[in-house]
């Protein structure tokens, strides 16, 4: 960067050359003589010379410090400093991943001092909260993607909310609760105020976490692949958990679902504990405001879904209509319609049908999930553990984006 500093003071000089001599010949009020045009042209040339060279220099700095940060580590072992001289991402590089599947598949013992050392990096442990001294490692950057993305693949609500990605313990998010007004005015007439108004939804860092077993036959199997079956395993017990808290959470000790905090949009007439109308459906439609319906989904249980499937309008059509190519989601009144079977099926008093822009749902996830090789705890039946956590919280922030259709109480 010391060669892009001192182009960029070179050039700066250039400039004030040229600006003296516009302000010589402004000064004497008088155009510029031959010479100056020449002396001014060149020096122009090669302040624009001089930023073609920084802005290449610049690209190629971007480029390698990206490529620093991707590798990680260095030869050596050593952190490769990134911009600004902070560290890289530890957790990308190959020796970070190499050494954690040394521990997690062969035990602590069968780690070098360097590998041992990586795990312990001061880096990586200020990310773990709440980890205990019994051996837990922050998981790579890899593999937390990998895992991620079989949460998303296999839970609903990871599909259809925001997910971000948070480095504390909490997260505070600004909600604009009133927009303000404009109001008419006459030609001299007063501007009347009317501020916006904010309020604050805070998302946590749940923790969630499970124990698998595998045997020490398999682990010794060279032809088993580890980090794949890890990741199904923990992904298909922590996606089925998590999509049970994102819709139906009460928010004690866990997230507080969609269910629990969307607005009412239809509740059906007495004596529909179990059913549903067309008429309900348009009603529940129409109840959320329009600039939601854009983005706007249905959720439902399968069971509360075969009987909407039998609904039709006043022409005889069916409401429910297929996806017409593959891929494609059924639509309902024109929107998708997306299934989980932990939205509370049909019965009284029961919010069986949401709808609207989940988008506004948020997911955070703290950064870091950690895992632990479990070596005495199952060794009598000759197995080894593996327990995985995580930290996560989900919250509709704006409730008024959601509506549901909740069945008759009697």
């Amino acid at each position: 960067m010391k060669d892009i500093l001192e182009m960029r003071q070179k050039r700066a000089a250039l400039v004030n050359q040229a600006r003296e001599i516009l302000d010589r010949a402004e000064k004497e009020e008088r155009n510029l003589t031959a010479d100056e045009e020449q002396q001014y042209d060149r020096i122009m040339n090669d302040v624009e010379a001089l930023r073609k060279e920084i802005e290449r220099k610049e690209r190629l700095h971007d480029a390698e410090r990206e490529l620093n940060q991707s590798l990680g580590v260095i030869a050596g072992g050593r952190n490769q400093p990134g911009a600004n001289g902070e560290p890289a991402n530890l957790r990308a590089s190959k020796e970070y991943r190499d050494a954690f599947w040394t521990a997690l598949k062969a035990g602590r013992n069968a780690l070098t001092a360097d590998q041992y050392r990586m795990l312990q990096a001061p880096e990586i442990k200020n990310l773990v909260i709440g980890t205990d001294a019994a051996g837990g490692y922050l998981v790579p950057d890899e593999f937390e993607r990998t895992l991620v993305q079989k949460l998303e693949e296999q839970n609903v609500m990871r599909q259809l909310a925001t997910v971000i990605t948070t480095a504390s313990g909490t997260r505070e998010i600004p909600v604009e609760a009133d927009y303000g007004t404009a109001s008419w005015l006459g030609e001299t007439a007063q501007y009347q105020e009317s501020d916006a108004t904010f309020s604050q939804v805070t998302l946590s860092a749940y923790k969630l976490g499970t124990i698998i077993k595998v045997s020490e036959e398999l682990l010794n199997d060279s032809a088993f692949n580890i980090d794949n079956y890890v990741a199904s395993a923990f992904a298909r017990r922590f996606s089925k958990a998590e999509e049970a808290a994102f819709v139906n959470g009460d928010g004690s000790g866990k997230p507080t679902g969609v269910v629990q905090s969307a607005e009412e949009g239809k509740v059906g007439a007495a004596g529909q504990t179990t059913s549903v109308t067309a008429e309900d459906l348009f009603d529940v439609y129409h109840a959320l405001r329009r600039p939601y319906r854009r983005n706007a989904t249905w959720l439902m249980s399968d069971s509360t879904a075969k009987a909407v499937r039998k609904l039709k309008d006043n022409d005889g059509q069916y409401l429910w209509q297929p996806g017409l190519q593959a891929g494609q989601p059924d639509v309902l009144l024109g929107r998708p319609v997306a299934i989980s079977d932990d939205v509370p099926a049909m019965a009284a008093g029961a919010k069986s049908i949401l709808f609207g822009d989940f988008s506004y749902y948020w997911i955070a996830d703290r950064v870091g999930r950690v895992m632990q090789r479990l070596d005495e705890l199952y060794a009598a039946t000759g197995q080894v553990g593996y327990r995985m956590y995580q930290r996560v919280d989900g919250k509709l922030i704006l409730p008024e984006a959601v509506k549901y259709y909740q069945n008759a109480a009697s």
